[in-house]
């Protein structure tokens, strides 16, 4: 899987699957049931380390589980999220982290929140050959700033905006767009402008509750496995995972304590 199938799959109209994952096993299993993208979120710091947000996710960690989703799935697209605190502070840093997440993790892309401010960043990972996707709509690593998580370009004026940065994105060298929490017209809109000014390609866009007409979509992987306590309205459950690992995890506790684990004899038998 490469960034030419997603432009080619854009191209014919046919919609793409993607999923985020955060280990190897998970991937390997992913991959067999036919998702051949993956994103590794930022979204680790909340589903693995279990903070209240995605913004302790650090380099190290995220370079780690990029690594270990690439071993587990070796011919999936890989995108990568570059962490809050890694492509902010300086745009030579940025470059440095996001050849890291391809020479030493097996990176296929780089993920960066951005607004119109990122065009320069952009342009220089696109100059470097970095794979760029724009995240553009609702941004994670803000939720300091806004107060909480929340919908974007729900007004004319905010929609428009995200318009013109999702084509400045692709002006300045963006691979692909992913676009989260707007309204369906605002999706729709991106869509049409979603080509590539000199070539006229077009740039692939991946929705995350971004409406149905994306040319992708992808959600975390806990919500679909219905693990999460909060059920994000785009993202309904297609098992229910998490009451599995419960009922399993009370099957196990009854069997040590009530003595039947191995209640016949252990399966190791001594040779003399």
């Amino acid at each position: 899987m490469t960034l030419r199938d997603w432009r080619k799959w854009a191209e014919a109209g046919q919609t793409f699957a993607m999923l985020t994952c955060y280990d190897a096993t998970t991937a390997k299993w992913l991959w067999r049931g036919g998702v051949s993208s993956f994103l590794v979120g930022d979204t680790a710091a909340q589903l693995i380390l279990g903070h209240d947000s995605t913004l302790p996710a650090k380099m190290p960690f995220m370079l780690e589980l990029t690594a270990a989703v690439r071993r587990g799935a070796p011919n999936a697209l890989i995108m990568a999220d570059m962490p809050f605190g890694s492509y902010q502070a300086d745009e030579a840093e940025a470059v440095r982290n996001a050849i890291a997440f391809m020479q030493d993790a097996g990176a296929d892309c780089v993920k960066l929140e951005v607004d119109g401010s990122a065009a320069s960043l952009v342009e220089k990972l696109a100059q470097a050959g970095v794979p760029v996707v724009a995240h553009i709509g609702s941004r994670p690593q803000q939720v300091r700033v806004d107060g909480g998580y929340k919908a974007a370009g729900r007004s004319k004026r905010d929609a428009d905006v995200l318009v013109d940065t999702a084509q400045l994105m692709i002006a300045m060298g963006a691979t692909a767009l992913l676009v989260e929490a707007v309204p369906d017209e605002v999706s729709q809109r991106i869509m049409e402008k979603a080509r590539h000014p000199r070539t006229g390609e077009r740039i692939p866009v991946v929705g995350c509750g971004a409406g149905p007409g994306c040319d992708g979509h992808v959600v975390v992987l806990q919500d679909v496995l219905g693990m999460s306590d909060w059920q994000p309205p785009f993202a309904p459950p297609l098992a229910q995972l998490g009451q599995a690992i419960q009922d399993a995890a009370s099957k196990w506790c009854k069997q040590v304590e009530s003595g039947q684990y191995l209640a016949e004899g252990g399966v190791y038998r001594s040779k003399d």
